[in-house]
């Protein structure tokens, strides 16, 4: 059985972030992997084990030729990977990463699930896996708690308010999986080592048969025109209570229309 999943490489959220010129965020820097991910990479490693077979091939999308993060990614047990690092590619959209990706997931070849983590932890967006699948063609199940292969096809636990859905749907299929769905590994010495000498296969959009009108600035459908500090949080209104603390408490509910 053959994985891919797909991984962001992220500036550290630990070190505090700062804009470039167009109002994007800065990437110039070392990019690590995005935690989200290691939780796709950590489920594939376990799908295919429990295949008795194949291999997981990592996909991703970054600036600069930045491997750093699909280094931590291999080491893991990832057998592969292959970027896509172009200049034409910056302020490329949700849909417009989408179309790289899925460019990539068939520049990869035989694959028969793709992995990916709900949203990303500096885009948040939620929808690339969705249009991923609708631009392959494969069905997408989303918010997966739980992953699992039989028959042909993938059964999912999808999380909700309430609870979970069962679905199932037949391979090849996109799966975006939550935070705990499996507890990712720790990279050990023997891994960092191999993950080395393990093939990253760099390409450009144009490698992809993506023309520059597709991606990037030219193909997006929004624009940042303005990034500024969110207001301060303006002090709440204090009470003494002097035996009437509980009614001015409902009356101010009220006010909100709250009860």
């Amino acid at each position: 059985m053959n994985v891919a999943v797909c991984v962001k490489q992220i500036p550290d959220p630990a070190v505090p972030g700062s804009l470039s010129s167009d109002h994007t965020l800065d990437r110039s820097g070392k990019l690590i992997l995005d935690e989200s991910d290691s939780y796709g990479v950590e489920m594939a490693l376990q799908l295919v084990d429990a295949a008795g077979g194949g291999e997981v091939t990592l996909i991703s999308m970054a600036p600069n030729d930045e491997v750093s993060g699909l280094r931590t990614a291999l080491a893991m047990g990832a057998a592969k990977a292959i970027l896509v690092s172009d200049p034409a590619l910056a302020g490329s959209d949700a849909l417009s990463t989408a179309k790289v990706l899925a460019k990539s997931i068939e520049r990869a070849g035989d694959i028969d699930l793709v992995l990916a983590a709900t949203e990303s932890s500096d885009g948040y967006t939620g929808t690339v896996p969705a249009q991923v699948g609708e631009l392959l063609g494969w069905p997408a199940l989303t918010f997966s708690r739980h992953v699992e292969i039989a028959d042909g096809k993938v059964k999912v636990q999808r999380q909700t308010e309430a609870g979970y859905d069962e679905v199932e749907a037949s391979l090849p299929a996109i799966v975006s999986v939550t935070a705990g769905v499996v507890e990712p590994r720790y990279p050990s010495f023997k891994g960092i080592m191999a993950a080395k000498n393990k093939p990253v296969d760099k390409v450009t959009a144009a490698d992809l048969g993506l023309d520059a009108s597709q991606v990037g600035w030219a193909g997006a459908r929004q624009e940042i025109v303005n990034v500024e500090q969110a207001p301060a949080r303006q002090a709440g209104e204090k009470f003494e209570d002097d035996g009437t603390g509980a009614e001015k408490i409902v009356a101010f509910l009220e006010q909100l229309k709250v009860v």
